[in-house]
């Protein structure tokens, strides 16, 4: 890390895997259906307060340079508004709601396959295998859907988010 990059205790802590937590609720919703919803409470509680803290991040890093170098009150709140709406809309889309679409499709769908299945299946192994089916995925699509919200963020609500910042910094 460098200097610029504080640690937070939400991306850099155990605290992050509270993310997941809809991803592994939707993984268990046939077993355990009343911890679906307390999953995403906890999920989107995540995301709520790293968008919190990365607004604090953001208006203490413009504390300590507002001593230094003078800038206008709009433009400070600006920022730490677009920085907390950012980490938001990020978290949102790229830890709970695509996640747990996609964990609750493979999980259902995984649970439809195996109802079918022409082969009788041990009762056990049909109760669980789509559980192990949406625990399984979760380190496999985490990474393709940060980079996908990555994409579209950065091509579409960041554009309008951050332009005005670099435009600014250019004059």
């Amino acid at each position: 890390k460098t200097k610029n990059d504080s640690y937070n205790v939400f991306r850099d802590s155990l605290l992050r895997y509270l993310g997941y937590a809809n991803e592994v609720g939707e993984s268990f919703r046939y077993q355990f259906p009343k911890l679906v919803r307390p999953s995403y409470v906890v999920a989107f509680g995540y995301c709520g307060m790293d968008a919190l803290s990365t607004g604090y991040r953001v208006w203490n890093q413009q504390q300590q340079s507002s001593t230094t170098t003078p800038s206008k009150p709009n433009k400070q709140q600006q920022a730490i508004v677009a920085a907390t709406f950012d980490t938001l809309v990020w978290q949102s889309l790229a830890s709970v709601m695509i996640p747990g679409a996609i964990i609750n499709i493979l999980v259902k769908a995984s649970r439809r396959a195996v109802s079918r299945s022409p082969i009788t299946l041990p009762v056990i192994l049909s109760k669980w295998l789509p559980t192990s089916v949406g625990l399984g995925s979760i380190p496999l699509i985490i990474h393709p859907i940060d980079n996908a919200v990555d994409y579209v963020m950065d091509n579409s609500i960041r554009m309008v988010l951050f332009d005005q910042e670099e435009k600014e910094k250019e004059i």
